[in-house]
């Protein structure tokens, strides 16, 4: 029997105002004074120019804003990757994302492609990136999605949204500072946790659960009852959900998310739903699958009294049905977790029409 042998984050910082320390460590990775290193950066903080000034600038280095109000696609990563290459003698010393998910996937994906030909649509998929990416950071801004640990960068693309999953995907580092994560609006701070908990969930009660996911999942399970069911003081929360997602993000890693991961993925292709809601959207209406975490979630979402929107399917034709079905049912490892190798069995078009129906 052979064993997956999965890459990990090889250095990490965690603390309080460690964000002072980018600087520092980026500055034996610089090649050359031509080689920049490029700042892809949350165009939230655009206009909070006290996080902008602690950017280390140096050199020819560049800061490029990027509008997160969507989910990121493939072909805003091969749009950059041609302005830098463009713009630049010298291919970069490295790219840092500053934000959340979508910016963190932005900044894996820009730094595979400066290294690999073609567009990132053709590496959307399981392992088809053979060339080593670009030295690359991960700064979280909100903690939940795991991106800042995970081999995936989860791309919309021209037919499907889809990660590119692979060895080189995850970050050379990663640069966790919970005190980046002040002033998160509530609902977004809840609907991007929600995807720590889901996470926790489907890999826990996966058909793919190992030891090794187990351990990561627990933890991660733990510290989310912790921050959303418990009266903690806000820094406390903040450390906590910081490495919540860190935990979640491991766990998945040498397992796999399920149902409420792969019916999102239809919702944010073709309705354009952010992750985070379009998780929680889902798993609001799929206890028939994970009773008992359907049943915490429901008492966290009444606890915070967070909007989960309803009826967004209503009115839909049946083309746009299928193609939400097709790429839900495309994500097949999601599903074997999930269900077992038999879960075709279970998951008919008619079946997933029918979820898809109460959401």
């Amino acid at each position: 029997m052979k064993f997956r042998n999965f890459p990990m984050v090889p250095r990490v910082v965690f603390g309080r105002g460690s964000f002072d320390q980018l600087g520092e460590i980026l500055t034996p990775k610089r090649r050359n004074s031509e080689a920049p290193f490029v700042f892809l950066v949350d165009d939230v903080f655009e206009a909070k120019k006290a996080l902008i000034e602690r950017i280390p600038l140096c050199c020819n280095d560049q800061i490029i804003y990027v509008s997160a109000e969507e989910e990121p696609k493939t072909k805003q990563v091969d749009a950059l990757v041609k302005q830098l290459n463009d713009n630049f003698a010298e291919k970069p010393s490295g790219i840092i994302g500053i934000g959340g998910g979508t910016l963190l996937d932005m900044a894996k994906a820009v730094a595979i492609m400066l290294n690999n030909p073609g567009s990132a649509s053709e590496y959307q998929g399981w392992d088809l990136v053979h060339h080593q990416a670009v030295y690359h950071v991960g700064v979280p801004t909100i903690s939940g999605t795991g991106a800042e640990v995970s081999r995936t960068t989860v791309l919309m693309g021209p037919e499907r949204k889809l990660g590119i999953n692979s060895d080189y995907t995850p970050f050379d580092q990663v640069l966790l500072d919970p005190e980046l994560t002040d002033g998160v609006p509530k609902n977004q701070w809840f609907y991007t946790g929600m995807d720590c908990y889901i996470h926790c969930v489907e890999s826990l009660t996966g058909t793919y659960l190992n030891a090794f996911s187990q351990s990561y999942g627990e933890k991660a399970m733990e510290l989310c009852e912790e921050v959303y069911l418990q009266d903690i003081e806000e820094k406390e929360s903040q450390d906590k959900l910081m490495m919540a997602s860190w935990h979640g993000g491991m766990s998945i890693a040498y397992s796999q998310v399920g149902v409420a991961h792969a019916m999102s993925y239809g919702l944010s292709y073709l309705l354009g739903v952010k992750h985070g809601i379009g998780n929680c959207m889902v798993f609001d209406e799929i206890e028939e699958f994970y009773p008992e975490g359907v049943k915490v979630f429901k008492k966290m979402v009444d606890k915070h009294q967070i909007y989960i929107p309803k009826n967004v399917c209503a009115g839909l034709s049946d083309k746009e049905f299928d193609t939400m079905i097709n790429v839900s049912l495309s994500l097949e490892p999601l599903w074997e977790n999930a269900l077992g190798k038999d879960w075709k069995d279970t998951i008919t078009r008619h079946k997933l029409r029918e979820l898809f129906e109460r959401i």
